[in-house]
């Protein structure tokens, strides 16, 4: 009976491995372990090999306490089911975030940097734009007074152009008038 019992384990453990294997799932080993992996789901059996946290591997076929898992370099065996997590454990996580950590700090270094430069530019583009603005305002003026003041040269030539023309006028009459007619007297 108890044979019966462990053949009849071992067959839905055979099935669910089969149907495990299908869907390869990518487990990490937890904590800071040295995990043995052995040749068959028990302590009985021998050491293959040994995995370290932070190892990645992927389960083959799970059994009653046991899962058969594929790791590095091809290593393949069974380790106690209760090692396993499906995330990266804290030690991954850590050097992970410090990696990032390192990388945001270049960058912000780096945009730091930009940022400082982009300040100095503005400020010199501020400066200039304030002198452009003034010298555009300085020529604006200097245009209106330009179109204001040559109009009096047209004005000053039209009026002396008048009174010249004024003056002829009544320099001409005046003399026609002084002349005594000539007149042939019959």
């Amino acid at each position: 009976m108890k044979q019966r019992l462990t053949a009849g384990l071992l067959v839905v453990a055979a099935l669910l491995g089969l149907a495990g294997a299908a869907d390869a799932q990518r487990v990490w080993v937890k904590d800071e372990v040295r995990l043995n992996v052995r040749s068959g789901p028990g302590t009985q059996f021998r050491i293959r090999g040994s995995l370290m946290t932070g190892d990645s591997v992927e389960i083959v076929t799970r059994g009653d306490g046991w899962t058969q898992v594929r790791g590095k370099a091809g290593l393949e065996g069974w380790i106690p089911e209760g090692f396993l997590q499906a995330e990266a454990p804290a030690k991954i996580l850590l050097e992970r975030h410090q990696a990032d950590t390192t990388s945001m700090r270049q960058r912000f270094e780096t945009l730091d940097t930009e940022v400082t430069d982009l300040r100095a530019k503005n400020e010199e583009l501020s400066a200039l734009q304030t002198e452009r603005v003034s010298e555009v305002e300085r020529l604006r003026s200097e245009n209106l007074e330009l179109r204001a003041g040559a109009r009096w040269p047209h004005w000053i030539a039209g009026a002396s152009i008048l009174f010249a023309g004024g003056l002829i006028g009544v320099i001409v009459h005046w003399s026609s008038s002084r002349r005594t007619p000539r007149r042939i007297r019959l």
